[in-house]
């Protein structure tokens, strides 16, 4: 069986999946590029909880957990099924690892979740599980977690991290979608790309010392966080931007993937 990538993706406002722009299209194009995957485990910036948690739901419902957008995104559904086999396997993995991951049963798919996989996998077709967050833990732990997924991508599994490579949602509410990049984010951006395609995972996970301007481009964690769990399930340390862009001044929309 072919081993996937890890990938982790900025998926910017809800409201992209109503647009046509280069993300959507980068989006759908991607979905087209990867082997069909038997299954997806998905880690997305919007579920934290204090340990892990891995998401099995048959029929998984679709989280519009947003304010304030059109109504036509409150009416779009991501209708794909769970995996308790991968949920299972993802649960085993963890506690190998050390980790107190558990099931949980009923959690739906919030827009870190559907809104990329929509644009991917429009049929919706794929198993999907999700794994939560722990905001309260640093950039090493969710490495770590990502080492100990690292195997399952043996098993056709794709292993899609979801938050945003900048995240300075103070900062977005002042300028119009089209607005150039600002300094301190671009430079934050650009010191990301060199230090993931140079391979430089000791400054990636001390990032807060280390980057330009990182508080301000991450007031809060939890956007970043997935990057990590996407480099530590990578079998190689350097990846590459798969994706540039920038929306609102202040979003860097990048994309990366590990082999």
């Amino acid at each position: 069986m072919t081993r996937l990538p890890t990938i982790f993706i900025s998926h910017g406002a809800p409201s992209l999946i109503l647009e046509k722009d280069q993300t959507t299209e980068f989006f759908a194009e991607l979905g087209r590029k990867i082997s069909q995957p038997e299954g997806i485990i998905c880690i997305s910036a919007h579920w934290e909880s204090p340990e892990p948690l891995v998401a099995f739901n048959p029929q998984c419902q679709t989280i519009h957990d947003f304010l304030g957008f059109p109504e036509a995104l409150y009416q779009l559904q991501y209708s794909a099924t769970g995996s308790e086999v991968f949920a299972n396997q993802a649960i085993a993995a963890l506690k190998f690892a050390g980790f107190a991951a558990k099931l949980h049963p009923l959690r739906g798919f919030d827009h870190g979740v559907w809104v990329p996989l929509k644009l991917m996998y429009p049929e919706a077709n794929i198993p999907v599980i999700q794994l939560s967050l722990q905001p309260n833990q640093n950039a090493e732990y969710h490495w770590k977690m990502g080492q100990a997924l690292q195997d399952l991508r043996q098993k056709g599994i794709l292993i899609l991290a979801s938050g945003s490579a900048t995240h300075d949602l103070q900062g977005f509410r002042h300028y119009p979608k089209d607005a150039d990049p600002l300094d301190y984010a671009l430079s934050f951006d650009q010191w990301l790309v060199d230090a993931i395609e140079n391979g430089n995972h000791q400054a990636l996970l001390n990032y807060k010392q280390t980057a330009p301007e990182a508080q301000r481009n991450h007031p809060t964690a939890e956007h970043l966080l997935p990057l990590f769990v996407a480099m530590g399930a990578a079998t190689q340390s350097p990846g590459k931007r798969i994706h540039h862009g920038f929306t609102y001044g202040t979003l860097s929309m990048a994309a990366f993937q590990w082999e």
